[in-house]
């Protein structure tokens, strides 16, 4: 496997759960794991929005959400730009600098609206270290084809069929690239 992974799939496959099992994985390595995850929000059963955490230090705030008074629109969701760099930026330039993996959760659509979000993740890819991240499934293709040729990405998509097996499987993959590194 490369040193960039990235999971893919369907929405509510378990991306994020699959992503949380390999952290606290990592952690229990005695890894320093840095970066930032997303969450869906949900009230009386309907998603409103999602919520961008800090995993450092647990800040949070709206990524998007039906209700957002501002910020570009996609689909039913407003997304808040100046949460998500403040929160989502500013955990990927803190794990840049100082932990072992970096953590992304998700690189989507929403995200990639904002120029910071976009050079945040550029100079992840360029860092040298282990990346696990999300990335959403109608935007891998074009979002990749820029990194194609210079990076070692590895792209798996989570199914109901491996994501109780993948934790394991990517947490040994990332512990053997931080071997070789």
């Amino acid at each position: 496997m490369n040193r960039i992974i990235l999971l893919t799939g369907r929405p509510g496959i378990g991306k994020t759960t699959v992503l949380l099992r390999i952290v606290d994985e990592l952690k229990k390595r005695n890894l320093l794991v840095d970066g930032f995850v997303s969450r869906e929000f949900r009230e009386h059963g309907r998603r409103v929005g999602f919520k961008i955490i800090s995993l450092s230090d647990g800040r949070e705030g709206w990524l998007a959400h039906v209700m957002q008074p501002t910020g570009p629109r996609i689909g039913k969701y407003k997304v808040c730009i100046e949460d998500l760099e403040s929160i989502g930026v500013d955990a990927i330039l803190r794990a840049i600098d100082r932990a072992d993996v970096i953590i992304i959760d998700e690189i989507g659509p929403m995200e990639l609206l904002s120029r910071r979000f976009r050079r945040a993740v550029y100079e992840a890819f360029n860092s040298g270290k282990a990346i696990l991240g999300t990335i959403h499934y109608k935007i891998r293709s074009s979002f990749l084809s820029e990194f194609k040729d210079k990076m070692d990405i590895t792209v798996i998509e989570v199914t109901v069929e491996n994501r109780n097996d993948l934790p394991l499987r990517i947490t040994s993959e990332i512990l053997k690239v931080m071997e070789r590194s």
